[in-house]
């Protein structure tokens, strides 16, 4: 008990940045994954293009490497001109990924709605945009807020790849932990900690479904 009390401190440090990191990057992706979203929906061909172009990108190539790639890679491309913090790096790394998958998500959820939800706005004279923040974004929320939980409860855990740009999260806590005392004990809290917050997200998204519950 004592160990776990020394260092507690250093895990939950580590926990602090995680948490930071999913909190930031939920949210910068939901909003724009929705307008990705809307996007990839759009009669433009050139835009819904690029977007799938992104899309495929972003779900195409592994996390780890978008993560590696943003530190390490860009600051060589551009002859270290533009160049990121580890931080920043592994914000705008994680947000271009879950855009990504939100897009996609969404996508599935505005294209399930009748086109008749459209022409009964035009008729109430509602702007495009009044149709999507009145009409259309409630229901595609029902829609796909079990699949958003997925995302989200990987998110949770995603996060630990941010130790590979030497950013102090919670599993590099323990990795160093384990390391100097050679022993599991600092693995098996921080696993603890995850499995907490998994269950304070999916405790969350259980509540938020059941609010939206009422469209049935």
């Amino acid at each position: 008990m004592n160990y776990i009390l020394e260092i507690l401190p250093s895990l939950l440090n580590g926990a602090k940045l995680t948490l930071e990191i999913f909190f930031w990057t939920l949210i910068g992706s939901l909003p724009l994954g929705l307008l990705v979203g809307l996007g990839l929906t759009s009669s433009f061909m050139p835009l819904r293009a690029l977007l799938r172009f992104y899309v495929w990108l972003m779900r195409g190539t592994p996390l780890l490497l978008q993560l590696i790639f943003v530190f390490y890679g860009l600051p060589l491309i551009a002859n270290g001109v533009f160049t990121l913090e580890r931080y920043d790096a592994a914000l705008f790394a994680f947000i271009l990924n879950y855009t990504a998958y939100f897009a996609e998500i969404f996508r599935g959820g505005l294209q399930s709605i009748d086109q008749g939800q459209y022409e009964s706005a035009k008729v109430l004279r509602l702007s495009y945009w009044q149709t999507i923040r009145k009409i259309i974004t409630p229901q595609v929320i029902k829609i796909v807020l079990p699949s958003i939980g997925n995302e989200v409860i990987n998110l949770v855990k995603d996060s630990s790849l941010v130790y590979v740009i030497g950013l102090g999260d919670l599993l590099r806590a323990g990795n160093i932990a384990t390391s100097r005392d050679v022993t599991l004990t600092p693995l098996i809290l921080v696993g603890i900690i995850y499995l907490i917050l998994t269950a304070f997200c999916t405790y969350i998204l259980q509540k938020l479904e059941r609010h939206y519950s009422y469209w049935r």
